[in-house]
């Protein structure tokens, strides 16, 4: 038996999908290229992790959703990637992420939970022998309830949930009947601050779920983004 063979049935296969959600507004100016820097380094830096366990990835995708404010500037609210796989499509990942730059927003709330809905909803892996879904925010602001500011545009998303309640019905938690994502497979990451709805409305009440707390003008730490990647490797 050869050792390529020997190892494929000595280990399961892992499929991991990451979802990045990153607040481009203005304020995250001091702190995007951190982000962004992070971001590029974030594969690399959980297979290292994989490794030192004696795991290993068989297949990687993340899809990047950048978000400012539908209430300042509709046209620019969301940006976003498909789910790219990586190493193979890596160049087409760092082009979207270098790309990213701070500005507008308007006032302080952003369309942080338009992003996680998006998230929530996108086309994650079902194949492989173990999954792994996973959200991480990135935001330094709360965010606007959902169907409110600039609902109307012909650029906002219509096929998420307009309230708190339909957003976490779509999250679900164990025995859901509604959940869109996979209970065993799935995790949230917060980046935010200790602000609505990211602390009580989401990080204290849903399941599955990690909060780390921002405030406006600081960066991340690498600590911070390393508690965060041995969080998704321990559970896998």
């Amino acid at each position: 038996m050869s050792a390529e063979i020997e190892k494929y049935q000595g280990n399961l296969q892992y499929a991991v999908d990451i979802v990045m959600c990153i607040d481009a507004t203005g304020s995250m100016h001091p702190v995007l290229d951190v982000v962004k820097k992070s971001s590029l380094q974030f594969h690399l830096r959980l297979a290292e992790v994989m490794a030192r366990k004696s795991k290993e990835i068989s297949q990687l995708r993340l899809k990047v959703i950048a978000f400012r404010d539908f209430g300042d500037d509709p046209s620019d609210a969301i940006e976003q990637t498909d789910f790219l796989r990586l190493p193979q499509q890596v160049a087409e990942f760092e082009k979207f992420v270098r790309g990213l730059r701070a500005t507008g927003g308007g006032d302080i709330p952003e369309s942080g939970l338009e992003a996680l809905a998006l998230a929530i909803n996108s086309p994650w892996e079902t194949g492989l022998d173990r999954r792994r879904h996973v959200i991480v925010m990135f935001t330094d602001a709360p965010a606007h309830p959902l169907g409110t500011v600039g609902a109307t545009a012909q650029t906002y998303p219509r096929d998420i949930p307009r309230s708190m309640d339909g957003l976490f019905e779509q999250w679900g938690y164990a025995r859901s009947q509604t959940a869109v994502m996979e209970q065993s497979a799935k995790r949230l990451v917060l980046f935010a601050p200790e602000e609505e709805p990211w602390k009580e409305g989401i990080g204290e009440e849903w399941d599955l779920t990690l909060h780390f707390p921002s405030r406006a003008g600081e960066g991340l730490e690498e600590f911070e983004m390393d508690e965060i990647i041995e969080t998704i490797a321990n559970s896998l």
